[in-house]
């Protein structure tokens, strides 16, 4: 089989045009193609009145070397690569070791779980929240009610926070084992649609990810893994060891009970900040990195879907337009769009009481009237938060207590419109754009609850998007803030091992542990660490 990249077919291409297609890029007559299959699919929308998709496809020909041979020198024919997944260690038949434990139920530790699991080890997975079905309700119960569970909301439970978002099933971290696709195969498995195997920017929705995390769940408690919900880690059993290092033997947990543990995952998540509290108090290595602040944009998809695909918006091949922008601002800050939902809508995602925090969220429709993205500024420790490696949870903090005071202190968050942001004048009332944020919005001044140099960003960006995107800055465009949690404001930082540097048998993985960033890179950090697990039982049962 040989791997053809980069083939370009118009929008409406009949399907039949594909055989011929190779055909005429290979050079070979029609009798040469034994069979195609389709790898991915994605789609060029720079001249918007001949939108191409563009089509990577696995091909079986009959003189497949003559062909590599004419190609040698061209990057998009090349021998399809090898993409199964490998178990890199098996337990012993009967094992009977202690078993390893996973903190957090996101996707880093579910693809964690599920493959220690896979391998025999029978994993316990702790989480703070709930099962999904059950921390759904307590969602629902911010969004309807303005009633938050500190424990069971939009960033804690069993699927963690890719649950209550878009669902993006695409990251730029580097794969070379193709771990990504041993995900996205678990993903159809459990009950996701196949095209995410064949799409270039693949999503799944909410109410999808329900259904496969409580599938993919079943699947490790069937290998012998164990879940314990409403379990949360307040402390580590620590032993000093030789050269100031320590290794870890267990688990304290907020009910009293402890649990002896020699290998732990640490998959917490970037909001898990009692926990950080406590590692940092325990001595664990942690330093403070980079992540962003700003806020939530909305305006109707269509406008967007115009704006992008002129008159093929609408096309059901095309779907919902999404948008990436960044700007360089003269302060020396860049603004950038972030996680952007097509047709979805923001949510409320604290987790803190007295705080407000926004996300987005999309169905796999993609259906609803507005699309939103985040908009914001990326910060730096040095110099916006030197002090210490927790002083980014209190620069957090601070902005979202004063979103929840600007709000009118009842969850409801503060929005402006985009006219009024960039004029320097507070909102009075809603033009052509009805935020979507639940519990409710509350029209006020954004820049009495973001950074200066935030707000001089925004004002210099929003123009130059509106250049780039028609009616982006349109007057009536409606900002809902605080956009917070990014990502991880610290990494807890390990070794090639994928062990913490100071404390031997934890592993801190994911994007709590600033390892990840989305459903898909975290979850490949999960298969990497429980890999780094199976490794370690394995070579400690055979010594």
């Amino acid at each position: 089989m040989l791997r053809l990249s980069g083939l370009r077919l118009p929008l409406d291409h009949p399907a039949d045009a594909m055989p011929a297609a190779i055909c005429a890029r290979l050079g070979i007559a029609s009798a040469d193609l034994i069979s195609h299959a389709v790898v991915r699919r994605g789609n060029d929308a720079r001249r918007k009145n001949a939108i191409q998709l563009i089509y990577t496809v696995d091909v079986e020909l009959a003189d497949e070397q003559a062909v590599l041979d004419r190609f040698a020198k061209d990057h998009d024919v090349r021998p399809r690569p090898d993409t199964d997944y490998r178990f890199v260690a098996r337990a012993p038949e009967g094992w009977g070791g202690k078993r390893p434990v996973v903190i957090g139920a996101g996707p880093c530790g579910l693809f964690a779980g599920l493959i220690l699991a896979q391998m025999g080890f029978r994993p316990i997975i702790l989480d703070r929240g709930k099962a999904v079905r059950e921390r759904t309700k307590d969602t629902w119960g911010l969004w309807r009610r303005a009633e938050l569970n500190p424990d069971s909301n939009v960033q804690f439970g069993e699927g963690g926070a890719g649950t209550f978002s878009d669902g993006k099933l695409y990251c730029r971290v580097k794969d070379p084992r193709f771990l990504g696709r041993k995900v996205l195969h678990e993903f159809v498995a459990a009950g996701a649609p196949s095209d995410i195997l064949t799409e270039a920017h693949p999503h799944i929705g909410t109410f999808r990810l329900v259904t496969m995390v409580e599938s993919l769940r079943r699947q490790i408690e069937m290998l012998g893994g164990e879940y314990r919900w409403q379990h949360k880690v307040d402390e580590l059993e620590l032993e000093r060891q030789d050269q100031g290092t320590q290794r870890l033997r267990g688990l304290h947990l907020s009910d009293g009970s402890f649990i002896e543990a020699d290998h732990v995952v640490l998959a917490v998540g970037h909001s898990a900040r009692p926990t950080f509290e406590m590692l940092h108090r325990r001595g664990v290595h942690i330093e403070p990195k980079p992540f962003s602040i700003g806020v939530r944009i909305e305006h109707p998809q269509s406008w967007i879907d115009r704006a992008r695909f002129g008159q093929c918006a609408g096309h059901p091949v095309l779907g919902a337009a999404a948008y990436s922008l960044a700007h360089h601002c003269d302060n020396g800050r860049t603004v950038y769009s972030f996680c952007m939902c097509p047709g979805g809508r923001v949510v409320a995602a604290t987790s803190e009481e007295g705080r407000v925090v926004t996300n987005g969220m999309s169905q796999h429709s993609r259906a609803e009237f507005n699309a939103n993205s985040g908009l914001v500024v990326g910060i730096d420790p040095e110099r916006d938060f030197p002090g210490g490696p927790l002083a980014g949870i209190d620069l957090q903090r601070h902005w979202e207590s004063l979103a929840y005071q600007a709000g009118g202190s009842s969850y409801w968050a503060p929005g402006q419109k985009v006219g009024d942001f960039l004029a320097g004048r507070p909102s009075t009332g809603l033009g052509e754009v009805t935020p979507s944020y639940k519990p409710g919005v509350t029209l006020t001044d954004l820049s009495n609850c973001l950074p200066g140099f935030v707000v001089d960003a925004f004002r210099e960006a929003l123009p130059v998007f509106g250049r780039q995107i028609a009616n982006y800055d349109h007057p009536d465009a409606v900002m809902t803030g605080v956009e917070t949690r990014t990502s991880s404001p610290i990494r807890i930082t390990r070794g090639a091992d994928y062990q913490s540097l100071n404390v031997a048998g934890l592993y801190p993985a994911g994007e709590g542990a600033g390892y990840a960033g989305g459903i898909l890179s975290a979850a490949i950090d999960g298969i990497k660490v429980a890999e780094a697990i199976g490794l370690a039982i394995s070579a400690g049962q055979a010594g």
